[in-house]
């Protein structure tokens, strides 16, 4: 009688299990395509419990893996993808295109987007060239925002430009293109081995070799002046390409002074024409990423008056 109660209580119960544990596993596995360990993606500037604007702009950072448009099959790239007041979509298929989930298949490492005000969640995914979620599946937290009816300034959307050269045979870029550093600013003090976040307005990241409109990727010149904007950009020390469609980069310098710019360029390192670059910053390298301590007057005197 014990034996048959512990069969009619156990057996549903542990094939229940069973097939939560399967369906979590298949949930966390994801789609066909593998993502780099440690890869991750998040809001920059953008955390749980924020108000913001009805229209706003949001950035979106990646870690350990590149941007890439929808289509493009590259190794350990993708594109985001944002989910708005919805919960994760299955991590195995592709994901809904709908005014929940919206898409970024040109590359977008940043959009403005209009929200009604009151409570909304936000979510980023990110998709490979098919929009199926990496495995394992690479996605944010959910947050949660407070929307307000205050309106932030409109952003002005370029029209898209052909893929031809230009007489010069440089690739056009679209109208009020810009390309800038979300982090270090200008006069700021960082470690040796900084992580550099690039910011992008109104043109989309594609690998080296991904010849696509408005698209291009990244180069960080270290204290060197522009090069010739009518040819690729050098790759030296001084000249580093990011062509896997990267969005930060953890760089190496030395303690000192330098110079950082940003230069973007089509998919064969050319700047675009008119080209695309940020303004000079300049940046202190210390040890600790910190202002150097001063000595205390009132310890200098103290010396002093001991006769050191």
């Amino acid at each position: 009688m014990i034996h048959r109660l512990l069969t009619l209580v156990l057996v549903p119960f542990l094939a229940g299990l069973m097939h939560c544990q399967a369906a979590q596993a298949q949930t966390q596995t994801g789609g066909p395509t593998p993502s780099p360990a440690g890869a991750a993606v998040y809001f920059i500037g953008l955390k749980d419990g924020d108000t913001l604007p009805a229209k706003t702009i949001l950035h979106f950072g990646l870690r350990g893996m590149g941007v890439a448009p929808a289509g493009s099959d590259r190794a350990n790239s993708g594109h985001h993808h944002l989910i708005i007041d919805s919960p994760t979509p299955p991590l195995n298929s592709e994901i809904p295109n709908d005014f929940q989930h919206l898409h970024f298949g040109a590359g977008q490492t940043e959009a403005e987007i209009s929200l009604t005000p009151g409570e909304h969640t936000l979510q980023l995914v990110f998709g490979d060239k098919n929009h199926v979620p990496h495995s394992p599946p690479v996605t944010s937290e959910r947050i949660k925002v407070k929307v307000t009816d205050q309106t932030a300034p409109a952003v002005a959307q370029a029209p898209p430009a052909a893929v031809q050269p230009t007489a010069g045979g440089r690739r056009l870029s679209p109208k009020d293109a810009k390309v800038y550093f979300i982090y270090p600013k200008n006069g700021s003090y960082i470690s040796p081995s900084p992580v550099i976040r690039f910011g992008l307005l109104n043109m989309g990241v594609a690998p080296a070799g991904y010849d696509k409109p408005n698209t291009g990727h990244h180069h960080l010149l270290v204290d060197a002046e522009l090069p010739p904007l009518d040819q690729p950009i050098p790759n030296d020390f001084n000249h580093l390409h990011f062509g896997a469609g990267q969005t930060e980069a953890k760089i190496t310098l030395p303690v000192g002074k330098h110079k950082l710019r940003l230069l973007f360029a089509d998919f064969a390192h050319v700047p675009q024409d008119p080209a695309v670059f940020s303004d000079v910053i300049n940046v202190t390298v210390t040890e600790s990423g910190q202002p150097p301590r001063k000595r205390s007057k009132y310890r200098q005197r103290s010396w002093r008056s001991y006769g050191y």
